[in-house]
């Protein structure tokens, strides 16, 4: 079966009821036949449900369906995509490990980096995803992880898998972890580069409606298997509910993904025609200066447009309060088209020099593209940057 057949033929088993929908597992563990299933499930000799916290009928479905999609051995999801970001750390990382990172992350994964994972003895080395030279010279003996995001959050810089699966071949005992919430499978597949891990928030386009939060990691057998270790003893694991909703999300997600980017592309080309604005980025622009790149290694150019507009902070902040339909908030990836001003939101606990060094300024926008009729976002965007000026 193709891809779309896939998400949504892939179910959990069929019970007695012989329901059509699959159902909701709302238990919080799992009965044994026996004391000897017991015994043999938890010992791993026998596959089963135990408990919720490490697997549920709902979240081995949903997980399934990602493997599928992204070409992965094994997965496990999580509560929240902080949750499963920081489990790809804490669930294969120790103390006196070393992470080099792009520079361009999400806040709260540099927060991770440079505040939380230094608690422990992780240290880690920022380099540049346009710059490849800066990789090398960046790798110590105590390299355990190779961590980015591409496209990157807000930025959509991004980072030549092809070249990057054979970096980390000369490299065989540095994990490679990569971030493909903005492009989601459908888009881009980093494993078959050679990637050993991928995480995602499934909050984002997963979900598609705002509803749930959710994360999940998927990739290598073995990986996962000793992250597995560390969520069983810490908890984070996803609700099954959370689960339902996002596995009857993913029958939808290839149709919904090719609307928010035909949609993201016409906002980007509106905004690269607008007087009022500085710079646009988005990744099938012929004006993105990876835009080569974005072609050989995404099927389209993703729903996040990110542009600066003229005025600085003060114009920026008018354009947004200038908006009707277009909402203010800090998510993305919903059928609702969502604005954001990274440097005082999602960006704010870096520095100026910081944001900076990511493409974040004090007139960046974020626009989320949704999938309303492109002629009412088209609409909102200009009058709003017409009234702002």
């Amino acid at each position: 079966m193709k891809e779309q057949s896939k998400l949504i033929r892939t179910q959990a088993g069929r019970s007695h009821n012989r329901e059509h929908s699959v159902p909701l597992y709302l238990t919080s563990s799992f009965i044994f036949e026996d004391a000897e299933q017991g015994r043999a499930v938890f010992a791993e000799e026998e596959d089963g449900n135990i408990y919720s916290r490490y697997s549920n009928p709902n979240t081995t479905e949903f997980i399934d369906k990602i493997c599928q999609l992204e070409g992965a051995e094994d997965g496990l999801a999580f509560s929240s995509g902080m949750a499963a970001v920081f489990a790809s750390f804490a669930g294969l990382l120790k103390s006196g490990d070393h992470v080099v990172s792009c520079r361009s992350i999400f806040g709260s994964t540099h927060q991770l980096l440079t505040q939380l994972l230094p608690r422990w003895g992780i240290t880690s080395t920022y380099v540049d995803a346009l710059h490849p030279e800066e990789w090398q010279a960046a790798i110590r003996p105590e390299t355990r992880m190779i961590f980015l995001e591409t496209p990157s959050n807000p930025g959509l810089e991004l980072v030549d898998l092809e070249w990057l699966g054979k970096f980390k071949n000369k490299y065989p005992n540095i994990i490679l972890n990569v971030d493909n919430c903005f492009a989601t499978p459908y888009l881009q597949k980093p494993i078959k580069y050679g990637v050993d891990i991928v995480s995602h928030s499934a909050t984002k386009y997963m979900d598609g409606q705002g509803r749930v939060l959710g994360g999940i990691v998927v990739g290598k057998k073995e990986l996962i298997k000793e992250m597995m270790f560390f969520i069983r003893h810490t908890g984070p694991a996803m609700s099954a509910f959370n689960a339902w909703i996002f596995s009857k999300s993913l029958e939808t997600l290839p149709v919904r993904m090719d609307r928010h980017c035909s949609n993201a592309l016409r906002v980007a080309e509106l905004l690269e025609r607008h007087p009022e604005v500085e710079q646009v980025r988005y990744p099938f622009l012929p004006s993105h200066p990876q835009y080569e790149l974005a072609k050989r290694q995404m099927k389209q150019g993703g729903g996040i447009v990110t542009f600066i507009v003229k005025g600085g902070y003060e114009r920026a902040t008018r354009f947004l309060d200038a908006l009707d339909m277009i909402l203010l908030t800090s998510n993305l990836g919903d059928a609702r088209t969502i604005a954001t001003h990274p440097a005082s939101t999602t960006h704010s606990k870096l520095s100026e020099e910081e944001r900076a060094h990511i493409a974040i300024y004090p007139g960046t926008i974020r626009i989320s593209v949704g999938l309303e009729d492109i002629n009412d976002i088209l609409d909102d965007i200009t009058r709003a940057l017409d009234q702002s000026k």
